[in-house]
């Protein structure tokens, strides 16, 4: 069939309602968001496009005549391969990341400390990768292996360097972390977006709210985090060098590069918390030169030790172990658990001021920063733990082995791996004790949904009654992170004991009468559960672009991580929505001005990036949309876990941009979405007065539980996924159209203005 071309932002206006959908995480294609076998793309590029059906074919409009669009962004974050790899090494960056969104509602001297504290910690995650990879490279092969002959036999790739000096082995095995810093540098360097090009008026709706997202342009700042993160790390090389040097004896220059690499530490963990100064969203040129000059400050300052290292011929002192290595390893988790307790007190004394909500509401900074940190520990330990084995040719490191890891690390696996057990064997506990009232409830909704069904429908009934309890669980998951972050961070004080020289099994032995040798297995189970944890990543990664089960949990996570702008950490995962926001507002702008009014659909993530749109539309525009949100999340996660962003202010702020022109439906099977304002049945009143009442909309899930005569099967059990072919979704679209085409002024959506109320 031949097509008539049509010019990029699709046909002429026509005075209609445009259904803009968004989809959530499950990465569908054009065609089964808008559920028409024929698309094409009318703006936007690959990795964030606004699609239409393909004109010539029929059915190409929707419910009530409407034209359909999809936006589609299930690519903004990354490609499959580097979501995959992400997901893994970037995880605790992306985590600390998250945790700076997670604080409670409150403002001034509290909030900035909080932000402070955040980014503290995620400047000591750099450096505890940073020391990781020197634990390996210079402590385990450049120091101890390359000192031991049957080490050296057989291996020629570094039986060169072994006969060696030791300055000059530190030196050359140096450039292995310091290429690892070049390469995160160069990684979060890459391609960004050219955000002018798509950025829409900045319209602010009030302080700490969900306009924050999306509403300027975080390059600025991400990229002096970027300069300032990498000087850091480039300190942390430098630091561990001139600690061993100045260990047989500290000569003028080893003190000159030890000051001067204090200095840049220093000037880092300043800079991070001077949040206003490097938090300006424009480019401003004293600033940026500032940090830049810090980053090549420090990559000069790793030249010069380097040679100093190399060229230094005074002896060096004999020991198992790079001198003053396990005793920087132990400072910095010090430093780590003294950050984590101070967050928790700051976020305690906030949350007195907390109204309403759960009981753990306002707790994510902290808990988020200790899983962050927990993790982080875990997999730096593991990859020294493994480097070890591999060296050691198979003889545990649990044992006292002259190429074991400090015993930092070895305290870190078997907190990691005690608190895994014990978080374990307490969500068995919450699963069991909170199973019989999830089921009564569960039963109670089947029994209201299904009062008529026969006796053969019982074996659904009981399936629908499972799948009810299951999705009642999620309110479970914020009591079991804050358990597991409490245990993280008393593992994580646990690793200190490292400084007194004491092995876990003797420890534990003496003071529990456990056997060492149990003790050792323990240590031992410890690393390979940390690896099997790095393995399930990978795998879960994989399968979650190819398995729509693991697509479904897998994608919430990780579009919940990578949601928030990368103002903690600078090398975690890049935000979609900084681009994803500011692009729904200008093509929904475009929309307006032209005439059209547009009803936005939004599924899952794909409602909060569209309630963050629409505190994002210029004056007037709101006056001429509506909004459909399914499986929102809004107020069962994000409402919960950003109280600073997301609360019943900004819920209602939203309602009211768009005249309350909104609709939510939701099921009681969705484990992730939920009501917005009011959990109400039907036939039931609402719990909340006035306009909000009408807001949400339960639909019975399944619509019926027998067989009907059509069809060999029953009625699936929607629960999560879209239901864009429900009828009682067209029926909705249907609705919020014909509001929109009575109640919307005439002309241009950039005519009149709408005033914030």
């Amino acid at each position: 069939m031949a097509d008539t071309p049509q010019p990029r932002g699709g046909p002429s206006a026509t005075g209609d309602v445009v259904e803009l959908r968004v989809h959530g995480v499950s990465g569908a294609s054009a065609q089964q968001i808008l559920d028409r076998p024929h698309t094409h793309q009318v703006a936007g590029d690959r990795s964030g496009g606004f699609h239409r059906p393909r004109p010539g074919y029929p059915d190409t409009r929707g419910a009530s005549g409407v034209v359909l669009e999809a936006y589609r962004w299930s690519d903004l974050p990354s490609g499959t391969a580097v979501r995959t790899l992400s997901l893994v090494f970037l995880l605790p960056f992306m985590l600390c990341n998250v945790a700076l969104w997670m604080r409670p509602a409150s403002h001034g001297t509290g909030a900035a400390v909080v932000k402070a504290l955040c980014r503290t910690l995620a400047l000591t995650l750099t450096a505890l990768y940073v020391l990781s990879i020197v634990g390996v490279a210079l402590d385990q092969i450049a120091w101890k292996c390359m000192s031991l002959p049957s080490c050296l036999s057989g291996r020629s790739w570094m039986s060169w360097l072994g006969g060696r000096p030791a300055g000059l082995r530190l030196a050359v095995l140096a450039l292995v972390p310091a290429a690892a810093v070049g390469l995160v540098w160069w990684l979060g360097a890459g391609r960004r977006w050219n955000f002018p090009a798509f950025q829409g008026p900045t319209i602010v709706s009030g302080p700490h709210q969900l306009s924050a997202v999306g509403q300027w342009d975080t390059a600025p700042p991400v990229q002096r985090l970027r300069e300032i993160h990498v000087a850091a790390a480039l300190a942390t090389l430098d630091l561990s060098l001139v600690v061993a040097r100045a260990a047989g004896g500290v000569s003028a220059s080893t003190a000159v590069l030890g000051l001067a690499t204090a200095a840049v530490l220093t000037t880092c963990v300043a800079l991070v918390c001077a949040h206003p100064v490097i938090d300006q969203p424009k480019r401003f040129a004293t600033l940026d030169r500032a940090t830049r000059v810090l980053r090549t400050v420090a990559c000069a300052l790793t030249a010069l030790v380097l040679v100093a290292v190399a060229a230094d011929p005074a002896p060096w002192p004999s020991g198992n172990g790079l001198p003053g290595y396990a005793v920087l390893v132990t400072w910095l988790l010090v430093a780590q658990t003294v950050l984590l307790v101070v967050l928790w007190a700051v976020v305690l004394r906030q949350r007195r001021g907390l109204r309403g909500g759960t009981k753990l509401r306002g707790l994510g900074a902290p808990v988020l920063g200790a899983v962050a940190t927990g993790v982080g520990v875990a997999f730096s330990a593991e990859l020294v733990y493994r480097v070890g084995d591999l060296l050691d040719r198979g003889t545990p490191t649990v044992h006292r082995s002259p190429i074991g890891p400090p015993l930092a690390y070895k305290w870190a696996i078997v907190a990691f791996f005690l608190a895994v057990l014990a978080a374990l064997l307490f969500a068995a506990v919450v699963v069991l004790v909170s199973r019989p009232g999830r089921r009564r409830a569960a039963e109670a909704t089947v029994a209201r949904d299904f009062p008529d069904a026969p006796p053969e429908a019982a074996p659904r009934l009981r399936q629908v009654e499972k799948t009810i309890a299951r999705a009642r669980f999620t309110e479970r998951l914020e009591l079991l992170a804050v358990v597991y972050a409490l245990l993280a961070g008393v593992g994580l004080a646990s690793s200190t004991v490292g400084l007194l020289e004491l092995y876990p099994a003797d420890v534990i032995e003496r003071w529990t009468g456990v056997p060492a040798a149990l003790v050792n297995f323990g240590t031992a189970t410890g690393s390979y559960v940390i690896a099997a944890l790095v393995v399930a990543l990978v795998v879960a990664g994989l399968f979650a672009y190819r398995t729509a089960e693991f697509r479904r949990y897998v994608g919430v996570l990780w579009d919940l991580g990578t949601f928030w702008p990368r103002l903690a950490h600078p090398f975690a995962p890049r935000c979609y929505a900084e681009r994803a926001v500011p692009e729904l507002t200008r093509r929904i702008s475009h929309l307006t001005s032209r005439g059209d009014v547009v009803l936005l659909t939004g599924h899952s993530h794909g409602s909060v990036l569209l309630a963050a749109t629409v505190l994002q539309l210029p004056p007037g525009v709101g006056d001429r949309v509506a909004l459909l949100t399914y499986g929102s999340p809004l107020r069962r996660l994000y409402a919960r876990l950003f109280p600073a962003y997301v609360d019943d202010e900004v819920l209602r702020e939203v309602a009211r941009r768009v005249g309350w022109r909104w609709l939510n439906l939701w099921r009681d099977t969705d484990p992730i979405g939920s009501w917005i304002f009011s959990g109400h049945r039907a036939g039931r009143p609402p719990t909340v007065a006035g306009p909000a009442g009408a807001v949400d909309r339960r639909l019975r899930d399944p619509w019926d539980v027998v067989v009907p005569p059509s069809d060999t099967v029953a009625p699936p059990i929607v629960g999560h996924w879209p239901g864009e072919s429900d009828p009682r979704f067209d029926d909705a679209v249907r609705e919020l159209a014909e509001r929109l085409r009575r109640e919307s002024p005439p002309g241009s959506g950039q005519e009149g203005t709408q005033r914030p109320r």
